[in-house]
């Protein structure tokens, strides 16, 4: 039978095919065929769609391990602070989005930096209220982890004179008694977010076990059916989502039955301390699969917050708060049983850890899955690793521990500045901050991700962030791997960490057409962010983006 569609005169890197193959056949959503141009051409009938390349770049799809699909589809509609500094700017920036969108809702901007008005002033209501004091307004840390919003916004929500917002989260109180309108970590941030078009319910502290109505969910599924056309735009064929509910993974049923999503997603059950080891068994509430286009299988925790808020746990003390350590979010003995139970029923644990204790604990609850269990191939994850320790970075290999991480976190990154947080982590961290290359040397397998919305989505953007990493001092080491590694950590490590490596991730007969055409030099992503581009974005055989044209 002939081909479905096949990609002529391409490039195609040794890391994915032997030398000689310059095209790809596919037929019904799989690749048939990887050969020469003359062999493939061979294989294209009438109807056979033929696309040249042009000796542009083809490899597999890029596997986005690590992204908030329904937070990250809600930004799009947000206002992006990411590039913005000083208050007349920000002002400005907000003005223009409330004159075209009035009413009452909740106006937020995203990707702020903590030092968006110096890098001595930490936001708070007071200086909001100057941008805006009758609409109610807020603004998302870069990291997410944290917010600030306006005297009108903490009045709507009650909370102005205080609140409890929970476990490891703070609305923070001022000399006045009333809040600084600074809210860290998800608990207290949601307590705002309700005043917003999507009510909270893209919060990472929602459940999703409440009901929402017809408009609502149709309201939530737009935003994440333009996540996933988002995705499509940047080469991402899989996301790993890291944040789900029941709720989510109804919407996300729907959308997949629908063929409305462009991207396969893995979804989690997020758990936290108060669910215990029994919350493990709610990942029952996420009903069926779709196959080949949305998989469970996970649970997703949290033990700390990052180092911007002092939340992040660490194993010696804060450089500038002797004693102080922070606290983990959910305490040793309950991660170990949750990790225990997790284990047993098969499931894969992916551990949202940023400071070098956290990672630490991480590790010792795997090792007790495994004590308890018996060894298997579990993959347990570790996200973000942004500070660990050298003797743990030993630890890593012998569990089987999958290193998820992202090369837009480190400071100095992505527009990142590096103060407050290098600072804040204290220079006896820094030589195994964000260990990249150490991670690699030992063998551990290595996917990468930009916990989108937190950072840019892109993964060209990614991979030049990585490649052109600098160490924070002369005496830091240099943790930048490869042009080929960096694509691996995307492809092929990406698929391993979601148990799909079988399915995806690589160029080879009989796996599913998940494929990138890039424009431009991939080599040149060393020295400039926009030397390659995307192209052209398939998903399962099916175009799902093709610049400057219609899909």
């Amino acid at each position: 039978m002939p081909a479905d569609l096949v990609i002529v005169n391409a490039s195609i890197r040794p890391l994915f095919a032997p030398a000689g193959v310059t095209a790809v056949a596919i037929k019904d959503g799989c690749i048939a065929a990887l050969g020469s141009d003359e062999r493939i051409r061979a294989l294209a009938g009438a109807d056979t769609r033929i696309i040249d390349a042009g000796g542009r770049a083809l490899m597999p799809g890029f596997i986005e391990s690590h992204l908030h699909l329904f937070a990250g589809g809600a930004t799009l509609s947000m206002l992006n602070l990411g590039e913005t500094f000083g208050l007349k700017a920000v002002r400005e920036a907000f003005a223009e989005v409330i004159r075209t969108r009035p009413g009452q809702d909740l106006v937020s901007g995203f990707a702020t930096n903590y030092t968006i008005f110096g890098e001595d002033i930490r936001p708070d209501r007071h200086m909001l209220d100057r941008i805006e004091a009758d609409r109610p307004i807020c603004m998302l840390a870069v990291d997410m982890h944290c917010a600030w919003a306006n005297t009108r916004a903490l009045e709507l929500a009650g909370i102005l004179h205080g609140a409890d917002p929970g476990p490891g989260a703070e609305v923070v109180m001022g000399a006045d008694g009333l809040a600084t309108g600074e809210l860290r970590e998800f608990g207290a941030m949601v307590l705002v977010q309700k005043l917003s078009t999507h009510q909270g319910r893209d919060s990472l502290d929602n459940k999703g076990l409440d009901a929402v109505n017809h408009t609502g969910r149709a309201h939530d599924r737009a935003a994440i059916r333009q996540a996933g056309a988002y995705l499509a735009q940047h080469g991402i064929t899989t996301a790993v989502n890291m944040d789900g509910n029941p709720y989510q993974a109804g919407l996300m049923r729907e959308l997949a039955m629908a063929r409305e999503m462009p991207v396969r997603v893995s979804l989690p059950l997020k758990l936290v301390e108060s669910d215990g080891p029994e919350g493990v068994e709610r990942i029952d509430l996420f009903g069926d699969e779709v196959p080949g286009w949305l998989q469970f299988g996970r649970i997703k925790l949290f033990l700390d917050g990052v180092y911007d808020t002092w939340t992040a746990l660490t194993v010696t003390d804060y450089p500038d708060r002797a004693g102080f350590r922070s606290a983990p979010l959910i305490a040793p003995d309950i991660f170990n049983a949750i990790c225990i139970a997790a284990d047993k029923r098969g499931l894969q644990v992916a551990t949202h850890a940023v400071g070098d204790g956290a990672v630490r604990a991480a590790i010792d609850g795997y090792e007790a899955a495994a004590r308890a269990n018996g060894p298997r191939d579990a993959r347990h994850r570790i996200e973000h690793i942004d500070t660990i320790t050298a003797e743990d970075l030993d630890r890593l290999k012998p569990l089987g521990i999958v290193a998820s991480m992202q090369p837009v976190h480190p400071p100095g990154s992505a527009g990142l500045p590096l103060e407050p947080t290098t600072t804040i982590m204290g220079r006896a961290r820094w030589d195994t901050a964000f260990p990249w290359r150490m991670i690699r040397a030992r063998g551990v397998p290595l996917a990468f991700g930009t916990d989108w919305p937190v950072s840019p989505l892109s993964p060209l953007y990614a991979i030049h962030c990585a490649l052109t990493r600098q160490p924070w001092d002369a005496g830091a080491p240099d943790q930048r791997i490869s042009l080929d590694e960096c694509l691996m950590a995307y492809t092929s490590a990406g698929a391993y960490a979601d148990f799909t490596e079988a399915h995806r991730g690589a160029l080879r007969e009989g796996l599913a057409a998940d494929l990138v055409l890039i424009d431009g030099d991939l080599e040149g992503l060393a020295q400039d962010a926009a030397a390659a581009s995307i192209a052209l974005t398939l998903c399962g055989g099916r175009v799902t983006y093709e610049a400057g044209g219609e899909v």
